[in-house]
């Protein structure tokens, strides 16, 4: 049960690091490019799941993945 507590915390931590860096970029950054570059982390959330966790996509989880990278890349092109 110390190793599950120690797993979340960290997690805590490394998510309030990534806010703080998030909204530090958009404070001194360009906002149409800071935004897509967040919300393409869902590449690295997918891939670590499968590389890593050895999950598979359903083709309607798949399509659903394609669609959210086709509407990011779309905003950050078009905007």
């Amino acid at each position: 049960m110390r190793n599950m507590e120690t797993y979340i915390s960290l997690s805590g931590l490394a998510t309030g690091v990534s806010w703080l860096c998030y909204y530090y970029a958009i404070q001194n950054g360009i906002v149409s490019v800071v935004v897509p570059i967040d919300k393409l982390s869902i590449v690295v959330t997918v891939a670590f799941s499968y590389i890593i966790l050895k999950e598979h996509l359903s083709k309607k989880a798949l399509i659903g993945f394609l669609l959210m990278i086709s509407g990011t890349l779309l905003m950050s092109i078009w905007f």
